[in-house]
């Protein structure tokens, strides 16, 4: 367990020592939704393969959750425009994996996103958040190799470019929470 399909024999880091880089922003040909590009810094402009593949993941479970589609369908569509060359291989297996894993354990994901998450019921929360937690959580249960604060940090990140601050605070201490409960360091 813990081993994803997208792994090809090259070494994948996830390691806190080896911190990512924010991503560009509401990149043309990408699909679902947009970065906020007035929450990123002019300097931070390049990201790690592996956090873009969780972007690519996030966008795919909005054309999933909204668009009401199958995640197949979603899935096949989603790697035929411009940025599709931009992900090695590896990572937009690991998008996919992400994504996938996802769509199909929401019934195992939502009871501890809730739990977690004081007065909030899962579905009266925002659309994004709430695929960012699903991503996170999923991440904890089926990814042990990525060290929790990394999980964590990477959902804070997808959120301050797909959200907003109230969210960052928000998904940071819902994931703390569910981390202690896992017992998860």
């Amino acid at each position: 367990a813990g081993v994803g399909p997208w792994r090809r024999g090259t070494a994948m880091s996830d390691t806190p020592d080896q911190p990512d880089q924010p991503d560009q922003p509401g990149q043309p040909g990408t699909r679902g939704p947009r970065a906020k590009s007035e929450k990123r810094p002019a300097s931070q402009t390049v990201r790690e393969p592996r956090h873009r593949a969780r972007v690519a993941a996030v966008q795919m479970l909005y054309q999933w959750e909204v668009g009401r589609a199958k995640m197949d369908d979603v899935r096949l569509g989603f790697w035929t425009g411009p940025s599709s060359e931009e992900l090695p291989q590896e990572h937009r297996d690991f998008a996919e994996w992400l994504a996938v894993g996802v769509s199909g354990t929401t019934e195992q994901l939502d009871p501890m996103i809730q739990g977690a998450a004081d007065n909030w019921r899962i579905e009266r929360m925002n659309v994004l958040d709430r695929l960012i937690l699903r991503l996170a959580v999923y991440e904890f249960l089926h990814e042990p190799e990525t060290p929790a604060k990394v999980v964590i940090n990477e959902a804070i990140e997808l959120a301050r470019t797909f959200s907003g601050d109230d969210a960052v605070r928000f998904i940071n201490g819902v994931l703390d929470a569910i981390r202690r409960g896992l017992q998860r360091p």
